[in-house]
């Protein structure tokens, strides 16, 4: 049950007062955790309730802290893994208010300030009574520019007469999968690149019924992997998400969106794990070039660009428009400037298409998945 309790004043970006609805919410059962829970089942909960937070309560249903899904991101690239207990992302200590201190709370609420803010309200024993959040819209991501443009040479016979992003995963073309994720993820205007066949991509974008406004941007001579935003008819004045056209994912572009405006970054990779078996025993050595320990055939595991990036304009100004460029020269170049680049690790389904064995990989597991679009 919830009811709201006013408004309080918060200056926009452009320094106007507006009012944010302050939400009292007093039933609270999906939103308690138990401190055994998993990262996975954690998980679960947040995207079972309207308010994107768990709290985490010991045996005598006393707080011991708090889960947002950006504090599981977090966590995960410190190592953790989904299968860890809900103590491995959980952020102790937040800040709370007292039962019977209305003002305080809300100035409490007010001074926290960042999208999807929520303050639990507390008993003397220290137990939850109510939860405070603010009703303050979800930021998401306007805009977005889909990389369609190369030939799919990995492909091989499949794309000679077929550009890749039409080739078919589970009786859809790859570039509907993009699209669709970006419309559910609240992606309201989308340009695609577009270089090799493509008018056929073209024709596809005309017959879809789309629920965002999607622009083709043709590229006359290839421009490398992000030399298309510097064909954008507008340089971006907010965020600009960048997905490759052969990606296909279930990542929560909102999460991404407030993740990135909640740490200030200037660009965010998304980053997916990937892991290999190494078929030698891998020898490792001393300081002095003497034998140390020797591991058997180990797993490896590394982040790795997951091909989906969210650029401030300040990062989209450095594409140039006089030559091609690729997306680790403008990430490097930015880092160089002093620009500040976060990582935002994806638990979400994700994989790259590119290659003959992962597109049937994909096929397979999204026919087994089912359709999950929100339209």
């Amino acid at each position: 049950m919830m009811r709201l309790t006013g408004v309080w004043p918060k200056l926009s970006p452009h320094g106007r007062t507006q009012g944010d609805v302050v939400i009292h919410i007093i039933e609270l059962e999906h939103y308690f955790c138990p401190a055994t829970a998993t990262v996975r089942e954690v998980l679960a909960r947040l995207n079972a309730t309207e308010h994107l937070f768990q709290l985490v309560i010991d045996a005598n249903a006393l707080l011991l802290g708090t889960v947002t899904d950006g504090d599981i991101r977090r966590a995960i690239l410190s190592g953790a893994t989904l299968d860890d207990s809900a103590m491995a992302c959980l952020h102790q200590n937040p800040v709370t208010g007292r039962i019977g201190d209305d003002l305080g709370n809300l100035e409490k609420i007010r001074r926290l300030g960042s999208v999807r803010a929520f303050l639990p309200v507390l008993d003397r024993s220290g137990r939850v009574r109510e939860v405070i959040a603010s009703g303050e819209a979800v930021s998401r991501v306007a805009s977005a520019l889909v990389m369609a443009g190369g030939p799919g040479t990995r492909l091989g016979e499949r794309t000679r007469k077929t550009p890749k992003p039409l080739l078919r995963v589970a009786a859809r073309p790859i570039l509907d999968h993009v699209l669709t994720a970006l419309e559910d993820g609240g992606v309201s205007d989308i340009h695609v690149s577009v270089h090799y066949l493509a008018e056929q991509i073209e024709a596809f974008v005309e017959k879809r019924k789309s629920r965002a406004r999607i622009s083709l941007l043709r590229e006359g001579e290839r421009r490398g992997t992000i030399g298309a935003l510097a064909l954008l008819p507008k340089p971006p004045h907010q965020p600009i998400l960048v997905v490759n056209g052969d990606v296909i994912t279930r990542t929560d572009y909102a999460a991404l969106g407030a993740f990135h405006a909640r740490h200030g970054f200037d660009a965010t990779i998304g980053v997916a794990r990937h892991e290999m078996d190494i078929p030698f025993g891998v020898v490792h050595q001393t300081e002095e070039g003497l034998f140390d320990r020797i591991d058997e055939k180990p797993r490896v595991s590394h982040f790795v660009a997951s091909g989906i990036y969210l650029l401030n304009p300040t990062f989209a100004a450095l594409v140039p428009s006089d030559r091609p460029m690729d997306m680790p020269e403008l990430l490097n170049q930015g880092r160089a400037l002093g620009l500040v680049i976060g990582l935002f690790p994806i638990h979400e389904y994700w994989i790259d298409v590119g290659r003959p064995h992962d597109l049937e990989a994909a096929d397979r597991d999204l026919l087994a998945a089912g359709p999950r679009s929100k339209s």
